[in-house]
């Protein structure tokens, strides 16, 4: 899994059929205390995350794991939403 940033929305009004009920967020990669610091993918949400929260989200075929995303064509999948990261018992990073 991978740490990111939900910086967006995107809304497609056409799209494959077994994306239909999908909501679609903008992440970018992040480091452990929140600060942006890579690539920026399109996953869909499978835990009601929301613009600015820092989340988990597996890409590849580890995207289609869940009960949401089984089966549909998704490269990135949000898997859970952060509330705190913690490194060598430092505090680096506490959802707001």
């Amino acid at each position: 899994m991978l740490l990111g940033k939900v910086v967006g929305t995107l809304v497609a009004s056409r799209k494959e059929p077994t994306l239909e009920g999908l909501k679609l967020l903008v992440v970018r990669a992040c480091e452990v205390d929140g600060t942006p610091s890579g690539a920026t993918v399109i996953a869909a949400d499978a835990v009601g995350a929301g613009i600015g929260e820092v989340v988990l989200y597996a890409s590849g075929s580890s995207a289609r794991q869940t009960e949401l995303t089984n089966n549909r064509p998704v490269d990135a999948t949000i898997m859970a939403i952060v509330d705190q990261v913690e490194v060598l018992g430092e505090t680096r990073y506490v959802k707001d």
